[in-house]
C-alpha cells in the first residue's frame, strides 16, 4: 500500500496516478490541472482530436478527456513520461503497422513526452474510431 502525502488517500501500486481533492469536471479543467510542461502536449492532443470530431461532445469519463457521440470514441490522459491515447482495442490492431515506434497495449497507445505528437496518425485514429463505433 502507499498512501499519497498530499491527501492521505491509499493506493495498492505507489505513486499511482489520482486526485488530490475534487476530479476535474471539464477536458479544460483536467489540462490545467496538469504540469506546466505537459499541458502544451493535452493541449494539441485536445485541439487535434476535436478537429477530427468535430460533432463529438466533450467530457470527462473514466476520470479522462474523452470525445462521446451517443457513446465513448476516444480518450487521452496524462501519464508520467507519455501522454496516453485510448482508441480502444481494434484500433489499436487495425493500425498496429503505423504504431511500431510507439509502446501499445490493449487499447492503448503511450506517446512519449521526448518526442513531438505524431497529429496526422492521432486526427486518422480519432476519425476511425467515429467511424467504426456508430
Amino acid at each position: 500500500m502507499w498512501t499519497c502525502t498530499k491527501c492521505g488517500r491509499s493506493f495498492e501500486h505507489r505513486n499511482q496516478s489520482h486526485y488530490c481533492g475534487k476530479a476535474p469536471q471539464t477536458i479544460e479543467e483536467y489540462i490545467q490541472a496538469q504540469t506546466e510542461s505537459v499541458r502544451p502536449f493535452l493541449n494539441r492532443m485536445r485541439e487535434t482530436v476535436g478537429a477530427a470530431l468535430p460533432e463529438a461532445e466533450e467530457r470527462i469519463s473514466w476520470g479522462m478527456p474523452t470525445y462521446w457521440k451517443r457513446r465513448n470514441i476516444i480518450h487521452f490522459a496524462a501519464n508520467k513520461n507519455h501522454i496516453g491515447l485510448y482508441p480502444g482495442e481494434e484500433a489499436v490492431a487495425f493500425f498496429a503497422d503505423r504504431l511500431k515506434e510507439y509502446k501499445t497495449s490493449k487499447g492503448a497507445i503511450q506517446f512519449p513526452y521526448s518526442e513531438p505528437l505524431p497529429l496526422e496518425l492521432i486526427e486518422t485514429i480519432a476519425k476511425w474510431c467515429y467511424a467504426e463505433n456508430r
